[in-house]
């Protein structure tokens, strides 16, 4: 009786979920026909894409550590030989001399190649000869339970198929049951693309396959071996082999388990044994699969639960996910943007656990042994902006992965500072991979840009002024210090103005409309943005410590001769030390907004001009870009506080791209909800969950700021579990026609909470006592430093920009100061 216990039990979790109004689903009527069509799952090790085809369903697996190559170092020995001649000719106004020259003089060796390609696992293949002509077909994806689940129906017989990546088991774990015992007949066999070669067999009730992944370069052979076994749990019927497959015949019910695992210690180290581990996974198939699924629901849902948000009822329970995104443009359909911000907490979590690698280009999902940018780490945005919403969105300890991979590159870095720049602490370029890599990659264009460790540092300290945990930090500082060690010693004095500057380097990855055309430059915007927020951070955290004052002191007198942000003859914020900015410019990256967002450097309040400047640059940049650079564009017109126009990124992002489009800059969304670039990249659904957090709650500029950015559409809405700097947990927050109603704010660590709010607030629990613009938050963790400022002299050169606030920059809010303990709960009411 126990598979018609377990019949009934999914039919009724099945009916539970449907009935729900609150339920948060994708699902569709249709299988999927192609990969950007299947539905994602994944526990931060391993990952699936689930197709919910009913005869021959396909399972395309990965594991975190299947990559080509093996360990190894990029850096270019001879740069040392030439850095001192290409900063000369860069100061001399021959960009483009030093750019031909970079390619051989600065970029690594040819030899070492591009960098690892992060691989597919293959694939798990179940086909059912007897499931032509299914009806009431319906395929799903829970964002409650991390469950994917697929149900239909042939000749009378109800049939259901449960997958998910168990988040407390290293298993990939499906299970099949039908309504009538004895009706389930399938082969089940593991797949490979063309390339590594694998071995296959079956054996018993086991399909094992093995392989080994090829070179990466010339000079990194491949050395990874990888193992994927799946075991066939039959309950009724047989189980028989036949070549490399399994029949399954007369079951009643099946579950299979699915193990991978490589030979991957670390980046140094490749020396475990695949076999081993796949038997210690296994030995987790012996739990009866109602406890397995319960434990995997039961972990996944204590991360997931933290956070809701509501915008409103479900208009259009009936339509598939992919039509709503079809139809979203014209229709008011705010459900949707609940349901995508939570998709973007959905995919942090299956990709990125503690003790995993971080989340990459794609998240862990990829079908692909040359996938596009060889699904790596790319550490001029997009892997930062992987990481945007886990503090803001409560994931902290998925952060963990990004963290520790910046202590590796900080050990591997500092061979690369070193060997090629002569230089103490560490350096890493715009990319790196599993094995590492910290040199210069691909072209000068982009890989000529040693600035990733002072935006990944960003990271660390961010997640500091989340918590306050001083332990943390102490943890961490090396990895800051490091960083600005580096920089310390790589920065020169520019002949022409006497500023010092990062040279040479590149603003990712664009280049000013002028003649010859070149992008390798001194003092590019975005680099005096990172390093000013490198140092200050680092001296902050150095006070914090109670240590190396004289090293604090150090980048602090260094960080005031960086060039100040300068506003251009277009008024814009310049993306170069020169006024070379076109208006016609609309180019993928706004690296130069760095310090808008993430950056905190840029506030109306606290230098308007360059906050006016910054609104100028974006609107001449314009809207529709890639699907990456549109998410981005909706964190930063919420940090303009211009809620309408973060929302109509919303809408562009949430634009429907055929399954089949893998090409372009148009960016959007596939049917599957994975942005689309296209081709598909997972930092435009982490872009936009961050940027929908940003416009209800900001922390950044010295206070929290609850509804910054709501926009029209939203008029009224509620959140909760949204975490801010200071160790403050909005536990519930409702607004009602745009404007703040009640709102319940836990303290975690103690400290004063600092309020400012569009609407006057009162307090029934706590003393609120009104504060000052101009003075500083006693709370150490909101502790803020403006950039300073420039604008263009028409008569020549650049004078100081005032701070006189203007149009949208002026802006009336109320300001409250609360002193708090921790565990204190503080109930808002607007007024």
């Amino acid at each position: 009786m126990r598979q018609f216990i377990t019949v009934i039990a999914s039919a009724a979790l099945a009916l539970s979920v449907q009935a729900n109004p609150k339920a948060q689903n994708l699902w569709y009527g249709s299988p999927a026909t192609t990969w950007n069509e299947a539905l994602p799952i994944g526990n931060g090790r391993l990952a699936a894409m689930v197709f919910g085809n009913p005869v021959c369903e396909q399972f395309q697996i990965n594991e975190e550590t299947i990559s080509n190559g093996s360990p190894y170092s990029n850096h270019n020995p001879d740069t040392p030989k030439y850095l001192d001649n290409l900063r000369q000719l860069i100061f001399s106004g021959r960009s483009d001399s030093a750019q031909v020259l970079a390619e051989t003089q600065l970029m690594g060796p040819r030899i070492y190649g591009k960098g690892g390609a992060y691989q597919t696992a293959g694939s798990l293949m179940v086909r059912f000869a007897d499931h032509g002509g299914y009806t009431g077909y319906r395929r799903s994806l829970s964002l409650d339970s991390a469950l994917s689940t697929t149900t239909y129906s042939v000749g009378g017989v109800s049939y259901r198929q449960e997958a998910f990546t168990s988040l407390a088991d290293q298993l990939l774990v499906i299970r099949y049951t039908a309504s009538e015992r004895g009706r389930l007949n399938f082969s089940a066999s593991l797949t490979y693309p063309e390339g590594n070669p694998t071995r296959r067999s079956a054996r018993g009730a086991t399909l094992t396959m093995e392989g080994t992944t090829q070179a990466a370069g010339r000079a990194v052979p491949g050395k990874v071996r990888f193992v994927v076994d799946a075991k066939v749990d039959n309950e009724g019927g047989t189980v028989t082999a036949a070549g490399d497959s399994l029949v399954v015949s007369g079951a009643d019910a099946v579950t299979i388990y699915v193990a991978m695992a490589t030979n991957f210690v670390n980046y140094k180290d490749i020396s475990a044994d695949p076999r081993q581990r796949i038997d210690q996974y296994m030995a987790a198939s012996n739990r009866p699969y109602a406890e397995a699924k319960a434990v995997h629901v039961a972990r996944y849902k204590e991360q997931f639960d933290r956070v809701s948000l509501d915008l409103g009822p479900d208009k259009y329970p009936d339509k598939p996910t992919d039509e709503r995104i079809r139809d979203f443009k014209d229709a008011a359909d705010n459900y949707l943007v609940a349901l995508y911000f939570q998709f973007g907490r959905y995919l942090l979590i299956s990709s990125s656990q503690p003790g995993c690698q971080p989340a990459n280009l794609q998240g862990k999902w990829n079908a692909k042994l040359n996938p596009a940018w060889r699904c790596r780490y790319t550490v001029n945005i997009n892997t930062e902006m992987n990481y945007w919403p886990a503090e803001p969105c409560n994931l902290s300890e998925l952060h963990e992965p990004l963290v520790r991979m910046v202590g590796e590159l900080s050990q591997a870095g500092a061979a690369t500072a070193r060997l090629q720049y002569g230089c103490r602490g560490w350096v890493a370029h715009h990319n790196t991979d599993l094995w590492r890599m910290t040199g210069p990659v691909d072209v000068p264009y982009s890989g000529a840009w040693p600035m990733s460790g002072a935006w990944l540092c960003q990271h660390l300290w961010q997640r500091y002024l989340y918590n306050g945990d001083r332990d943390y930090l102490r943890s961490v500082y090396p990895y800051m210090k490091g960083a600005a060690e580096f920089f310390v010693d790589f920065m020169v004095t520019d002949p022409r103005n006497g500023h010092l500057v990062v040279c040479p380097s590149v603003s990712p990855e664009n280049a000013p409309k002028r003649k010859p055309k070149a992008n390798l430059y001194a003092g590019i915007t975005m680099d005096n943005q990172l390093v000013a927020d490198l140092f200050t951070n680092t001296a902050a955290a150095a006070a914090a410590l109670g240590t190396d004052r004289l090293f604090a002191d150090t980048l602090l007198g260094m960080r005031s001769r960086l060039i100040p942000l300068r506003i251009g003859k277009h008024g814009q914020l310049q993306e170069w030390a020169d006024d070379w900015d076109s208006p016609t410019d609309h180019h993928r990256h706004v690296s130069h907004l760095w310090a808008l967002y993430p950056g905190t450097e840029i506030s109306p309040l606290r230098n308007p001009e360059a906050f006016d400047a910054a609104r100028v640059s974006l609107t001449q940049r314009g809207d529709r870009s890639t699907g990456w650079s549109m998410g981005w564009k909706v964190c930063l017109w919420a940090r303009l506080l211009d809620g309408d126009h973060a929302y109509k990124l919303i809408k562009d992002q949430l634009s429907l791209v055929p399954a089949n489009v893998e090409k372009g800059q148009g960016g959007g969304t596939y049917p599957n909800m994975f942005d689309a670039h296209p081709p598909f990249q997972i930092d435009g659904n982490f872009g936009c969950t961050a940027g929908i957090a940003e416009m209800m709650v900001q922390s950044h500029d010295g206070a929290v700021f609850l509804l910054p950015a709501i926009p029209a559409e939203w008029a009224d809405g509620e959140v909760s579990g949204l975490r801010t700097v200071g160790g403050f947990v909005i536990e519930k927050m409702k607004w009602q026609r745009g404007k703040l109603a009640e709102a319940t704010i836990r303290s975690t660590i103690g400290g004063n909470l600092r309020l400012r709010s569009a609407v006057p607030v009162a307090s029934e629990s706590h003393t609120l006592k009104a504060a000052a613009y101009a003075q500083p938050n006693p709370n150490p963790l909101f502790a803020t430093w403006t950039m300073p400022v420039e604008r263009v002299n028409p008569e020549g050169g650049y004078v100081p920009a005032g701070n006189r606030a203007t149009g949208t920059t002026a802006r009336n809010t109320h300001l409250y100061d609360v002193e708090t303990q921790p565990g204190d709960i503080i109930t808002l009411k607007g007024i």
